[in-house]
């Protein structure tokens, strides 16, 4: 946020960003009983995707990158899997994912477009 790095400018960062705070705002209608299980590993999952873009965006070498980027998309498929056990349990409708959906859509596809190839 302060220092400005290179990273705050790359797209696959600013669309995590927006995947966090979707994150945080479906999961704020997640039973209270889910507070310390479901709604907790989400939002942590979620927070992992941006920091790891963050860091791995910090690194010196392409697979010190791609290791990041890996684990980042990765945490995004976490967010996809639970989100869709959400649903199948009702505790929340198809429409109040739809943000939440595309933004898990783009965010896998950028990040896949950065983890390169030897």
């Amino acid at each position: 946020m302060f220092l400005q790095l290179a990273h705050t400018k790359l797209n696959v960062y600013q669309f995590s960003q927006e995947l966090a705070l979707e994150c945080y705002r479906v999961t704020k209608k997640f039973p209270a009983d889910e507070r310390f299980a479901m709604t907790q590993q989400i939002r942590r999952a979620a927070i992992s995707v941006h920091l790891n873009i963050a860091e791995g965006s910090s690194r010196k070498t392409l697979a010190e990158r791609n290791r990041y980027f890996e684990i980042s998309r990765g945490s995004v498929i976490e967010i996809d899997s639970a989100i869709g056990v959400a649903f199948k349990l009702e505790y929340v409708s198809l429409e109040e994912i739809r943000n939440l959906g595309e933004s898990i859509i783009k965010t896998f596809k950028l990040l896949s477009g950065m983890i390169k190839r030897d």
